[in-house]
């Protein structure tokens, strides 16, 4: 194709145009502190304030609603631990066993500290047993964090309806949303989420920024302390340029939201038929359950993902063995083995992960490219082909 054909969206986005326009001047002329008390500052404290605007407004919530961050991790980070600070009394966790690193890797650090920790199972379509969901919680947990979207199979979680269990057994719920907002509708006005996580990267803005979501009245204690930033909530000069940056691509995330539900969708399911017609004994991973309409988890047996991965790599397509922060290890993805896909399918999987500036041709091109190297690459397999 002579070109870079990137599906690998779920790990991080392309900068938009209009955002890399937006966030220009404040990386050049605008370069004033918003909390200084001149004009020269005020009106870039301003502008933030209607980044901010935007970020609500595409997630159903209000401004003040809204807390900049650096990056999911971080909101993930604060939502938790600030449950643990304002219920002290209160020493367990519920969460899935299909989280994000940033989930899994904080509940494994805060077992070691003492904290317990449910992680709740999904089927072989990674979906969760809701009864299991409401069973587990007791009067000892301080915080349930599920996902709204996997990261790698792109399987939603029924949010309104664990929101619904939740608050019903007197709890509070976050939600790590990085991987929803801007490909699906949000109203928050309408759904009893406590915390919701965001990343700007994942929809077209630029890395380093992110947000929280705290819903009006919720008990807080910030992560970083120590400046009045952010209306107390989270201290440390903001990162402006970005954070403009942010409010812009949610505007166009708004303005797409029908394109991500079906242009993007139809391309991710010509790409999904056409590997499965053309490649024998290959499995779509949460193929049964609702997805995000960009994500195609999809495992042909009998072969190594990272194999897949590096030939294509030659062939200017970029894809994902899974969850981007797993790459470079041979061990099965976390959510594969919960989802109990079998091993020889299990070795072979690889993440297609679509964006609004996908088209046809480039879909073309990997249903042209992939049928043919799976089957070299079976041929050559250590494992044999049934």
């Amino acid at each position: 194709m002579g070109s870079l054909v990137y599906v690998d969206n779920n790990a991080t986005t392309s900068i938009a145009p209009e955002v890399l326009e937006a966030m220009l001047p404040y990386l050049t002329e605008r370069y004033g502190n918003p909390s200084s008390l001149y004009r020269f500052g005020g009106s870039v404290h301003a502008d933030m304030e209607q980044a901010r605007g935007h970020v609500a407004e595409l997630i159903g919530a209000s401004d003040t609603e809204i807390v900049f961050t650096s990056c999911g991790t971080e909101s993930d980070t604060t939502a938790v631990l600030s449950a643990l600070a304002t219920a002290s009394d209160k020493r367990h966790i519920v969460t899935t066993a299909v989280e994000h690193p940033a989930i899994i890797g904080l509940c494994e650090y805060l077992e070691t500290a003492g904290y317990t920790v449910t992680y709740l199972p999904v089927d072989e379509q990674g979906r969760l047993d809701l009864e299991q969901l409401s069973d587990a919680i007791s009067d000892q947990t301080a915080i349930v964090s599920i996902m709204h979207a996997n990261n790698e199979t792109g399987v939603i979680f029924p949010l309104d309806e664990i929101a619904a269990i939740v608050k019903q057994r007197g709890c509070l719920l976050h939600t790590d949303a990085v991987q929803s907002v801007g490909k699906l509708p949000l109203d928050l006005r309408n759904m009893p989420v406590d915390f919701l996580s965001l990343s700007g990267h994942k929809l077209h803005a630029p890395k380093g920024v992110g947000a929280l979501y705290i819903r009006k009245n919720t008990p807080y204690k910030p992560l970083l302390m120590g400046g009045h930033q952010e209306r107390n909530l989270r201290a440390g000069t903001e990162n402006v340029a970005s954070i403009v940056g942010l409010g812009r691509a949610a505007q166009l995330a708004s303005a797409h939201m029908e394109d991500e539900q079906t242009r993007v969708r139809g391309l991710r399911d010509r790409l999904q038929e056409g590997l499965i017609a053309a490649c024998p004994d290959t499995r779509v991973n949460g193929a049964d359950a609702p997805r995000l309409p960009n994500t195609l988890h999809i495992s042909f047996g009998y072969i190594e993902g990272e194999s897949i991965t590096l030939l294509l790599d030659e062939l200017g397509i970029c894809v994902s063995t899974g969850s981007a922060c797993s790459t470079g290890s041979l061990e099965i993805s976390h959510v594969i083995d919960a989802m109990q896909v079998p091993p020889m399918y299990a070795h072979g999987s690889i993440r297609f992960s679509l964006s609004r500036y996908n088209t046809d041709a480039e879909v073309d091109y990997i249903l042209e490219q992939v049928p043919p190297m799976i089957a070299r690459l079976r041929e050559m397999s250590p494992y044999g082909h049934e």
